[in-house]
């Protein structure tokens, strides 16, 4: 060891030990047949190259070294900000333990690998050279643990984020909160598929929802109120984005809902619009299962506002409206994607009249399980 370039081989076991993490981490992905794949792949070219730098230093070794290391990195890095779409699982997510110091094993394995190549003669004390890998060792171990214990995610479907062994209920809708882990995880007839995009959508809602706080900003971008203010939850619609091709897109939101304290306005929710579908398409259906229930409504009564429609009520027992009002019958589909906290899920449906009419037989997915969220109305 001691002729060897021993910052080389200090990045050979950082490959390996990076490798052994993606590994377990493929194991805990399962779900997502696609990453992994590559996450197995990605894991056996890290130890193969690895390896091979412990048995030779030929110049095409060591750069494979450094280039699947560092397009691992690379990967890690990107992830932490943006989803890679054409893989399903892999979308954004906050650093975690194991997956930063799988990473950082990675950036080992790239400077051993840089070092060498500008500096073949280099060498590193066999005493210094063992401590080290040692130290690499204990670190990829303990990486290992703590995935074992918080799945190295990349952000999968439900961000399975649950202790191994933990007992997780299959119930749904479950208590929502966006300061959490967000878990849709688990729900018998819900595919991974369907989890993915719905975890997808809760959390890009969470992301760019925001841009919408500020209620005095917003009539500029079309958004008007439809006047329901006094049930505690005021509804802005906007009909540029209603008649758009835009779908479940929290950049171009449909429909705008505030919480109402007097005077003051709180973004809880958006209210998406599916305009020109059937309440059982195959698009609203199948995008996410039961996780998600669209509804209409064909009992509101509207009439002429001076910034547009305006809700006037609700139709009487023999289906009348009040005076000067007219009920169209049922819209578009609508649903919501909360980003405040919500007892009933994220994507609860409010209460009484709020709730809308649903297609479905049985009981309602976007309720707490007695008919009605606790949540205001419309």
């Amino acid at each position: 060891m001691s002729g060897r370039n021993g910052f080389l081989l200090l990045g050979g076991i950082s490959s390996v030990g990076a490798g052994a993490v993606h590994f377990l981490a493929a194991g805990m992905h399962t779900e997502h047949a696609t990453l992994a794949r590559l996450m197995v792949v990605l894991a056996a070219m890290q130890c193969a190259v690895g390896l091979a730098v412990l048995l030779s230093e030929r110049k095409i070794i060591v750069t494979a070294l450094a280039a699947v290391n560092a397009f691992a990195v690379a990967v890690w890095a990107f992830t932490r900000f943006a989803d890679i779409g054409w893989v399903a699982g892999l979308t954004a997510e906050a650093p975690g333990v194991a997956d930063t110091v799988c990473a950082a094993l990675g950036a080992l394995a790239v400077l051993g690998a840089a070092v060498d190549l500008l500096r073949p003669g280099a060498t590193l004390p066999p005493m210094r050279s063992g401590i080290a890998a040692a130290a690499v060792g204990v670190l990829a171990l303990a990486a290992m643990l703590n995935g074992v214990g918080h799945v190295h995610s990349h952000g999968d479907s439900g961000d399975h984020a649950h202790a191994a062994g933990e007992d997780h209920s299959d119930t749904w809708p479950r208590a929502f909160d966006p300061a959490a882990p967000i878990d849709v995880s688990g729900v018998p007839g819900v595919t991974a598929e369907q989890e993915q995009r719905a975890t997808a959508l809760i959390r890009n809602t969470l992301d760019k929802l925001p841009a919408f706080a500020d209620i005095n900003a917003i009539g500029a971008l079309g958004f008007r109120s439809i006047g329901d203010a006094a049930t505690g939850y005021e509804h802005w619609i906007n009909t540029g984005y209603i008649r758009d091709d835009s779908f479940l897109d929290p950049t171009r939101p449909e429909s705008l809902v505030y919480r109402v304290d007097g005077q003051n306005r709180t973004l809880v929710s958006a209210m998406y619009i599916a305009k020109g579908k059937k309440i059982d398409d195959p698009a609203l259906t199948e995008y996410a299962g039961s996780l998600m229930q669209w509804h209409v409504h064909d009992n509101l009564c509207w009439k002429a506002g001076d910034n547009g429609p305006q809700v006037a009520g609700v139709t009487d027992e023999n289906g009348n409206c009040p005076p000067n009002s007219i009920n169209p019958g049922a819209g578009n589909p609508m649903v919501h994607v909360w980003i405040a906290a919500h007892e009933c899920g994220p994507f609860a449906a409010l209460e009484g009249h709020g709730a809308g009419q649903a297609a479905t037989d049985g009981r309602r997915t976007d309720t707490c399980g007695d008919g009605h969220s606790h949540g205001g109305h419309k």
